[in-house]
């Protein structure tokens, strides 16, 4: 089980906190700091869709020009952007057994690991 995220991300800290107080073994995976391939982004793309990974509330879109916010309309667009900036991807995203849970909840984490 692979936990994707920003280290100094408020969410993300509190989803390693809930999983280390909860004893679910998990790694880490620091987007800005670990990087992060295409075909990784590509494959939450479709089970996900760009619009759930793209953060939209977050610091990082709200700096980006105009122009360059309106571009980004597609999977492609959003896919480059994200790449190009991982803060931008909404987080954690936590893989477990091929299926990848967006965002983090107490409440969703104990009904995933029956805590």
């Amino acid at each position: 089980m692979i936990l994707y995220g920003i280290s100094n991300c408020d969410t993300v800290k509190k989803a390693r906190r809930w999983l280390e107080q909860n004893g679910v073994d998990f790694r880490f995976h620091d987007l800005r700091k670990d990087g992060l391939e295409r075909s990784q982004l590509e494959s939450w793309e479709r089970e996900l869709g760009w619009e759930s990974l793209l953060n939209r509330r977050g610091t990082t879109w709200r700096k980006l020009p105009e122009e360059q916010k309106a571009g980004i309309n597609d999977a492609q667009s959003a896919i480059d952007l994200m790449l190009a900036q991982p803060s931008i991807i909404k987080r954690p995203l936590l893989v477990i057994q091929g299926k990848t849970i967006l965002g983090f909840s107490e409440e969703s984490y104990s009904k995933l690991f029956k805590a």
